[in-house]
């Protein structure tokens, strides 16, 4: 008897896990197709966003000023700090990265590497000093200085009652003279989603 009812677990166990694979479909699609589950911040808002504030950073006047200024030099730009001060997690390195990509295909500005990573630059070129070959080795203490850093901060704010929910994100970025300390631009993005869900409590 006992045998037989394990056995029938065992049967059971089986039919349920068939039938929940059963009920997954996965389906592929274009990595930059718009799509919002939850109504949380996603890789779309992080890709739109890049692309509209760098759009309008790269068309302002501070640029001209500076090429003015240093016989046609193009400035370079850092992107810095990110902060996400809204009530969620959000994955700011793959924000900056949509700003860093923006900022070097927009073709009007050098770029150079975070600060993490010029850690880990500066580290090889240490390292060639003693294993590379002399006409190979790069040297130390040659390294473009950013003239701007790109700054800002993701905030939100959530309204909710039963069955809906309002989302209005706020980006604020801020692009600053590292010698002057002088604010070039100051750009500012607002997104307002409405999610609505069945008997609900949020």
């Amino acid at each position: 008897m006992k045998k037989w009812t394990v056995l029938m677990l065992c049967v059971a166990v089986i039919f349920s896990v068939s039938c929940a694979s059963q009920s997954r479909k996965v389906t592929r699609t274009a990595s930059d197709e718009a799509i919002d589950l939850s109504g949380r911040w996603n890789d779309t808002d992080s890709r739109l966003v890049a692309e509209e504030m760098i759009r309008d950073v790269l068309s302002r006047a501070w640029i001209d000023d500076f090429n003015g200024a240093n016989e046609g030099k193009k400035p370079v730009v850092i992107v810095g700090r990110i902060r996400n001060k809204s009530s969620e997690h959000i994955a700011t390195d793959v924000f900056i990265k949509d700003l860093e990509r923006e900022l070097i295909n927009g073709g009007r500005i050098k770029f150079v590497a975070s600060k993490a990573e010029r850690s880990e630059l500066r580290s090889e070129k240490e390292d060639q000093q003693s294993n590379a070959t002399e006409d190979s080795a790069k040297k130390l203490a040659s390294e473009t200085g950013a003239d701007f850093m790109l700054q800002g901060t993701i905030s939100s704010v959530t309204d909710a009652v039963e069955g809906q929910k309002v989302v209005f994100y706020q980006v604020d970025l801020e692009l600053v003279n590292i010698e002057s300390n002088e604010k070039v631009w100051i750009g500012s993005k607002k997104i307002k989603k409405v999610v609505e869900q069945a008997k609900s409590k949020w």
